[in-house]
């Protein structure tokens, strides 16, 4: 009997040990622009994704094209690209991200506006050659609205289906934040607002957690998936957790990931019949 609350004790012991690491990294849960290196060597994203979103903006972006990014985030993938500055354009509405885009972009010459991409979006019609958006809101109309005919939209989406294992493992029952975010659902309203599709892909790929900290990280950031969570309210799922980690050497998921590039069609002129 000694034994047995000697093994509980030390039991209590290291769930309490591991709740204060996850309390910390539950703090710690904050970004600027979409910075994950805080967990960069405690999880993977393992197998590329089958297309390179970076290389098809390239291969149809010109030099002299009028560029917007949506929902650029801190704007570090917008500058990677190195178009000009007076051709570019950018939007972002998460306020933190906002005004590090205020700080970081406007400087440069480049056009920023704070506006939600779901919305009317505050740009005259027809002004853009390439409109792109990676994993941020749009409403195909309003895409449509600003390009000029011709021009490109290039995206790349979260899925409906993404982190589903890992929001099962922590919070059972979760709903799908986003249902209807799939390949088939939204190339079909893009072909109804306007648009052929060039180019189309989805994927799903494996996720890897290396210690339960870092999910914890990842699980408060992605608040839109794993919505309400706190260390506190999930102790026994982060056990469960801890459980698969110590029998398997990691917490496995899958990303869902979707491409659509497209071009706004040309207005067809009818001729008068006399």
């Amino acid at each position: 009997m000694e034994q047995v609350m000697k093994m509980e004790g030390a039991a209590d012991m290291k769930t309490e040990e591991l709740r204060k690491i996850w309390k910390a990294e539950e703090a710690l849960a904050h970004i600027h622009g979409w910075d994950f290196s805080h967990i960069d060597s405690r999880y993977r994203e393992e197998g590329s994704l089958p297309w390179d979103y970076r290389k098809i903006i390239l291969s149809h972006l010109g030099d002299r094209d009028y560029l917007l990014d949506m929902d650029t985030g801190g704007g570090e993938f917008l500058l990677s690209l190195g178009h000009p500055y007076s051709r570019t354009s950018a939007t972002e509405a998460y306020p933190p991200n906002a005004e590090l885009c205020r700080r970081l972009l406007a400087p440069l010459g480049i056009d920023f506006r704070e506006a939600p991409g779901n919305q009317t979006l505050p740009f005259a019609d027809s002004c853009f050659d390439m409109v792109i958006n990676r994993h941020g809101n749009y409403d195909a109309g309003e895409v449509n609205r600003i390009l000029k005919p011709g021009g490109i939209f290039i995206t790349q989406q979260v899925g409906e289906d993404n982190d589903r294992e890992l929001v099962e493992l922590l919070l059972p029952g979760t709903p799908k934040p986003f249902p209807g975010m799939n390949l088939k659902e939204q190339s079909k309203k893009l072909k109804e607002s306007g648009f052929d599709i060039l180019e189309q892909g989805e994927a799903f790929c494996p996720i890897r957690f290396f210690d339960v900290g870092a999910l914890v990280w990842f699980a408060k950031i992605i608040e839109w998936e794993f919505p309400g969570f706190c260390v506190d309210g999930c102790l026994d799922r982060l056990a469960a957790a801890q459980g698969l980690l110590e029998s398997g050497g990691s917490i496995e998921g899958t990303i869902h990931r979707y491409m659509m590039t497209a071009r706004k069609r040309e207005p067809v002129y009818l001729e008068p019949m006399y």
